[in-house]
């Protein structure tokens, strides 16, 4: 419950409790040890022994003998009585006689009970605050992370640009002895899933400092100042613990190149990033403060935001290679009980995934082992995840599938194996199917790409090629009035492709080596020749496409019959067919 979040009240909850038992017990043990007989109260007063009577209207009276001693017995509750007592010289009070046994419990209780009501009041008013205030917060430092650099597989050039800040975040004294600036800020900037918010954490945990993390997408408001709000108060929390990492992800929501309010509605944005501008140039270097932000378009954030003085330490997160997913996969696969699984295979398999895309292929293979109740993660649970991962689960139920659209999806997907086979022998095709799935494919074929960092004007063209493969078979074999929109998503990515070409790679002839982007930033209008340039080009291909399986259609009937009697072909069987 939130209301014993505040460790404090615990205290005069205790205090209370103890009071109130202290009070039943003195009350029973002084009733039991201290009552004697109306008879020998009688005997007292003709002995002259009483002192004083205490006569109030409960059922008892206190009775105080001139030795000092003190006793109770039954209230006679007669109206005579008073003054049969008065009469005897017997002093009387009408109140109840207090001692220290009952004053100390009973006081304590009363000030616990005013000090629970005082911090119930307090914490009801801050909570009302927090509801009502549009600027609130939403956001815990996390002390004592337990993520470090052993947790963060692969990105070792990552690591290393990393390993000063977190020696400076340990003893910033250091570097100020040496009159060395620390980067106040890092910006780690990726594909999606590469881990660039592991890192951060690993930051903070290698250091032993508290993190912060939040989204751009927190600070972004409706309301004008509201998000400018929030970044002042979060690096107000931060700079409490004097030494801690802010981590802003999707950093993009809020730093977005300025257009000096040509959008209209960017006031607000432009608002919260001058407060986050402002907030970082206010840091003193020693008090070891360090902003980490992470986003997948680096191009597009503001200039000011990038200099010297805020984040002027880039840092890129990039797809792990072969060595770096065989390390991945070894991290997720600690703990399980996985058999004989071929690594080295497997990482050359997911060329391009990313380490959350590695983990989700990990999680796939160890819930098949569960459902399948197998005592072991193996190959085989690798094999179906792989595929699950890149075209989703295979559709259980395919009797609405006529035999027409079996053989168009059979000669679609031999039509991009074949022209892999022979453009790219060196990328090999894992699997080729006609089974459709669940992410709307009716049929795919996945080829095992290199691990590369460029990619050449040939090597665009050939897979421009492969992705025409499909709709160049179903032309050849069903004509081209009944060709299919099977080949949507190719055309798609083709499109893509050829386009990036001419207008981004400077692999064109109309617009040369100009970048299309550039010139869309000083509102250049690209004439239609570029169209015309990616139409011609597409066709020629198309056409070099269709000449080739024309070559190969003996293997393209070969290849047809034998996937729509298996329906699912591997690369063994593949071989064997060659």
């Amino acid at each position: 419950m939130k209301f014993f979040k505040n460790k404090y009240i615990l205290i005069p909850l205790f205090v209370s409790i103890i009071s109130i038992f202290l009070m039943v017990i003195s009350n029973v043990y002084y009733k039991d040890n201290n009552y004697v007989n109306y008879y020998k109260f009688q005997n007292d007063m003709i002995s002259k022994k009483v002192s004083k009577v205490y006569l109030t209207n409960s059922p008892n009276i206190t009775v105080k003998l001139k030795n000092g001693t003190s006793y109770i017995t039954d209230n006679p509750r007669n109206a005579a009585f008073k003054e049969v007592l008065l009469n005897s010289g017997i002093e009387v009070s009408e109140q109840a006689p207090i001692s220290a046994v009952d004053i100390i419990p009973t006081t304590a209780l009363v000030l616990s009970v005013l000090t629970l009501i005082a911090i119930v009041l307090k914490s009801s008013k801050l909570t009302s605050k927090k509801i009502f205030a549009v600027d609130a917060l939403d956001t815990d430092e996390v002390k004592n992370v337990d993520v470090n650099f052993e947790s963060v597989a692969g990105n070792e050039e990552a690591k290393e640009n990393v390993k000063d800040v977190i020696d400076f975040l340990k003893n910033p004294e250091k570097y100020y002895s040496y009159g060395a600036r620390m980067p106040k800020g890092i910006i780690l900037y990726g594909e999606p899933g590469t881990g660039k918010t592991l890192l951060a954490k690993a930051v903070a945990g290698e250091a032993n400092v508290p993190f912060y993390a939040m989204s751009g997408s927190d600070f972004v408001q409706i309301y004008v100042g509201v998000g400018a709000s929030r970044i002042r108060q979060l690096f107000k929390k931060a700079r409490l613990h004097g030494r801690a990492v802010i981590f802003i992800d999707e950093i993009d929501a809020i730093g977005k190149k300025r257009d000096g309010g040509k959008s209209g509605g960017s006031e607000e944005r432009d608002q919260t990033l001058n407060a986050l501008l402002t907030e970082m140039s206010g840091f003193n270097e020693k008090q070891g403060i360090v902003v980490i932000a992470a986003t997948n378009r680096l191009d597009i954030l503001d200039s000011a935001l990038l200099r010297p003085g805020r984040f002027d330490r880039h840092i890129e997160v990039s797809l792990p290679d072969i060595s770096a997913r065989k390390k991945i996969l070894r991290l997720h696969m600690k703990n399980k009980p996985v058999n004989n699984i071929n690594l080295d295979d497997l990482a050359k398999k997911t060329a391009y995934f990313s380490g959350a895309k590695l983990e989700n292929l990990v999680n796939e293979a160890a819930i098949l082992a569960c459902k399948e109740n197998s005592d072991y993660i193996e190959n085989i649970h690798f094999e179906k995840a792989f595929s699950i991962v890149i075209a989703g689960h295979e559709k259980i139920s395919r009797d609405y599938i006529s035999d027409t659209d079996r053989k168009i999806t059979a000669y679609h997907e031999v039509g991009h194996s074949i022209v892999s086979l022979k453009l790219l022998p060196q990328e090999k095709i894992s699997k080729v199917t006609i089974i459709p799935s669940t992410k709307g494919a009716g049929g795919y074929t996945l080829s095992i790409p290199e691990d590369k960092m460029y990619q050449n004007k040939d090597y665009i063209i050939k897979r421009i090629m492969v992705l025409l493969g499909g709709r160049a078979a179903e032309e050849i074999i069903f004509g081209n009035n009944n060709i299919t929109t099977g080949a949507y998503n190719d055309l798609k990515q083709s499109t893509n492709m050829i386009t990036n070409m001419i207008t981004k790679y400077g692999m064109g002839t109309s617009l040369g080596l100009l970048n299309i982007d550039e010139l869309y930033e000083i509102n250049y209008s690209v004439s239609n020749s570029v169209i015309e340039e990616c139409k011609t080009t597409v066709e020629n291909l198309y056409d070099k496409t269709k000449k080739l399986l024309l070559e190969n259609k003996d293997l393209l009937e070969n290849f047809t019959n034998a996937l729509l009697e298996n329906e699912t072909m591997y690369e063994n069987d593949i071989q064997k067919l060659l």
